[in-house]
């Protein structure tokens, strides 16, 4: 593991090298497993196997051996894309995304089973020789197929696969897989052309990637998905329902929907659905260039586990879980506005504002807070534009920032996320700077405990 003050301590990433897509977020036993889209051999995206760690608490985790690995031939010799990991009949498998070298954006849909389904590490695996779905539906002008995300409805199973079309739609398909090594295409869910989709996402993405949907204990369905536009774009979810339908087999009704992270800095988000409640994971991707990457041996991390429910308006309440409380300090470094307190590589900050407020993290991130127009601006030194999102006006707004090495994660009052990336030069040492309203609460925590090992 680098030792670099960009490096994320906390947060799951390998050792060294690549990672971009979480996979298969998963409960077996007393341990939550991390999956992950991982070059074990460079810091560029290529040879991707699928790397894995798991954890008691989602706050500390430990590395695990390689869990899917390209085998020569297969449906998979090019790369184990993204997926996600199911309970069948009390035996782990994997869905994923195999792809050959000659793809062109079209995977197939490949299962692997829990080598000892008594382990609880997990620590092996066995892919099925074939594919169960050797390619997207005959007769749909489909050119980008991948990522399948396994879910159940009325005690039936589904999947939904990410699709773009040849004419520049996006859409999700849905695949009847009750028993998983039988897929039936059932039509399509959603697509780019639907207006709800169109007003919160518009037109710009060719594809829909890593599509995922939750519900909530309200019962409210949330349909995620990542915005492909020839590279990876930006993210965003709708909310709505999930009906039966005669023709389709299930139907997405839209309600409302937005940015799912208005950050520059996240993608591919996976979702765990728990009985209470439904944790999300996602990639933050270097915002440095690919030399600085392959000098510093690592590229890559995923996002601290966040909880994600709706508000009765229909938009999206994100938070961080409150299991990460742990990793802090026993007693807070800063308690109060003010300049000058040095900031450490990793920690957790929270200030609630009562009239514009200024925090300023280091030279690298400036946040303005303004609880009466419930406006928070997010300035990153280098970028000409600031990010700024809108959340409910009122007398106060709380905004709680994570902050491990290079990867900021900003909380605006459970309505809007920001995921910067940040880069310390050498010799930094940045300082906690909160200006413009005394009444402004603070308090900041280090985070410690063990890391990633």
């Amino acid at each position: 593991m680098s030792l670099d003050s960009n490096a994320p301590r906390f947060r799951v990433r390998p050792p060294a090298n690549w990672i971009n897509d979480p996979n298969g977020p998963f409960r077996w036993g007393d341990r939550y497993h991390l999956f992950y889209q991982h070059n074990p051999h460079a810091p560029v995206h290529a040879d991707v196997h699928w790397g894995h760690a798991s954890s008691r608490d989602l706050a500390r985790w430990q590395h695990h051996p390689i869990a899917l690995t390209p085998t020569p031939g297969g449906p998979d010799e090019a790369g184990c894309w993204s997926g996600c990991v199911v309970d069948d009949d009390g035996v782990p498998t994997a869905v994923y995304t195999g792809i050959d070298h000659h793809h062109t954006g079209l995977g197939t849909i490949c299962l692997a089973r829990a080598a000892d389904p008594g382990d609880p590490a997990l620590t092996g695996w066995k892919p099925l020789p074939e594919p169960v779905v050797p390619g997207p539906p005959p007769g749909l002008d489909v050119v980008m197929f991948r990522d399948p995300f396994v879910f159940r409805h009325a005690g039936r199973r589904w999947a939904l696969v990410g699709a773009g079309h040849a004419d520049g739609t996006p859409s999700v398909l849905l695949y009847d897989c009750d028993d998983l090594t039988d897929w039936r295409f059932a039509g399509v869910l959603l697509d780019g052309d639907d207006p709800v989709a169109v007003d919160a996402f518009g037109d710009k993405a060719v594809g829909w990637e890593c599509p995922q949907v939750l519900v909530t204990q309200g019962g409210d369905w949330v349909l995620l998905v990542s915005l492909w536009d020839g590279d990876p774009s930006a993210t965003g979810y709708l909310t709505g329902s999930l009906e039966p339908s005669p023709e389709h087999g299930l139907w997405f009704t839209a309600r409302t929907g937005g940015p799912l992270d208005h950050g520059r800095d996240f993608y591919a988000p996976a979702v765990l659905q728990e009985p209470e409640r439904a944790l999300m994971w996602g990639w933050s991707w270097e915002s440095r260039g690919p030399g600085e990457a392959e000098r510093a041996g690592w590229a890559g991390v995923l996002t601290a586990p966040r909880v994600v429910d709706v508000h009765t308006d229909g938009s999206l309440r994100i938070l961080p879980a409150p299991e990460l409380d742990s990793l802090r300090a026993p007693e807070p470094f800063a308690t109060e506005p003010g300049t000058g307190t040095r900031l450490p590589d990793a920690y957790d900050l929270t200030v609630t504002a009562r009239a514009v407020t200024t925090v300023r993290l280091g030279e690298g991130l400036t946040l303005r807070i303004d609880p009466g127009t419930g406006t928070l601006t997010v300035r990153r030194a280098g970028r000409p534009a600031p990010v700024e999102v809108r959340v409910a006006r009122g007398a106060e707004l709380n905004v709680r920032v994570l902050v491990d090495g290079s990867l900021y994660e900003v909380f605006a009052d459970g309505r809007a996320v920001v995921t910067e990336r940040v880069y310390r030069g050498p010799g930094d040492a940045p300082r906690l700077t909160v200006t413009g309203a005394a009444a402004a609460t603070v308090a900041a925590w280090e985070l410690v405990g063990p890391t990633l090992n």
